[in-house]
């Protein structure tokens, strides 16, 4: 997390904000009037079609009328460790400090995309979730987040012990090493280090990851099958062909994401339950609750009656909640 602040700037409004959730393929923007009021004129430009951040948040703002507010906070897909970000996922790069002087604003903070969602998780409407195995979540528990989009987004929320409120992570899990668990996902891991050396979980648990993973499993066959290079051309396949490879790989994808899943309901100790955000998983629908994934959650050994009564969710939000997050960290970082 950084922020930039004008210096010459005293007393300033906490209000109206620009919001943005800022990812590889895609950025989103919303508008909030003030404290109570909900995110509104929400849009979402293709990041490719604007040659910077700043440009997309200006394509924004003066596609609304809205001159510069006092604040904004950005979540990004990226770490957020000082004034520079160069995004991991896409080509933009830039200063915090050279953003919010063109943008005009007083103040802007930057933040972890997942940090910001998970700054949202406890506001979600019991609608905008659904359950995938596991009982209740318990109180007072941390909450683990993980989401598989252009890249593999990973946070939580520690309770601090008072008045509901949450302590956000801000860290990198996507980028943990992927393990196997079988022979077939072992030989699946070996063809991708052949072309990237280390395999981490975002190299087979995101949108691009999804459609290496088809084309390794497709290499420990025939070698057909790169007509396909799109996530959306496996998934259709996937759906059309029970019996493809495509379907195999969403299998083994599912499976995967079950493993790094329960392994970050073990390392935070999250009881409080596993929310799962991006852009990919709640498109497979029920597809995703027959799908390997909860067992693998749980095939922990010793440990899987612990991880039997950690619940799992699927967020669907008609609205990215990760804007909502990024005015929650606005107004938790207001008075430092």
């Amino acid at each position: 997390m950084f922020e930039s602040r004008d210096p010459s700037v005293n007393n300033l409004a906490a209000y109206p904000r620009l919001l943005g959730d800022i990812g590889g393929t895609n950025a989103r923007f919303g508008w909030q009037d003030s404290e109570n009021a909900p995110i509104t004129h929400v849009q979402v430009l293709p990041c490719a079609e604007h040659a910077s951040l700043l440009a997309a948040a200006q394509t924004y703002l003066n596609h609304l009328g809205f001159g510069a507010p006092p604040c904004a906070a950005f979540g990004i897909a990226n770490p957020v460790t000082g004034d520079q970000v160069a995004m991991t996922n896409h080509h933009w790069k830039f200063s915090v400090t050279a953003l919010r002087e063109g943008l005009g604003v007083s103040r802007l903070l930057m933040l972890n995309d997942f940090t910001a969602l998970a700054l949202a998780l406890t506001l979600l409407p019991e609608s905008h979730k659904q359950q995938v195995g596991g009982g209740m979540a318990a109180p007072n528990a941390a909450i683990g987040l993980i989401g598989p989009g252009t890249g593999l987004g990973v946070s939580g929320l520690f309770p601090v012990g008072y008045q509901n409120k949450w302590l956000p992570i801000a860290g990198e899990g996507g980028h943990v090493s992927l393990t196997a668990t079988t022979e077939h996902e072992f030989a699946a891991i070996q063809q991708l280090q052949k072309r990237y050396g280390h395999v981490s979980a975002e190299r087979v648990i995101s949108g691009a990851g999804l459609v290496d993973l088809y084309h390794a499993l497709c290499d420990l066959k025939d070698g057909q099958g790169r007509e396909i290079t799109t996530p959306a051309e496996v998934l259709e396949r996937a759906q059309e062909l029970p019996n493809s490879t495509a379907n195999e790989a969403l299998d083994m994808f599912c499976g995967f994401l079950g493993s790094v899943a329960g392994d970050l309901a073990l390392t935070l100790g999250a009881r409080g339950g596993i929310y799962i955000g991006g852009g990919i998983v709640p498109r497979l629908g029920e597809r995703f609750a027959t799908s390997p994934f909860r067992a693998r959650f749980e095939a922990k050994g010793r440990f899987q009656a612990y991880l039997q009564d950690i619940p799992t969710w699927v967020i669907h939000s008609p609205v990215s909640p990760a804007l909502q997050g990024a005015s929650q960290a606005l107004s938790l970082t207001q008075w430092q």
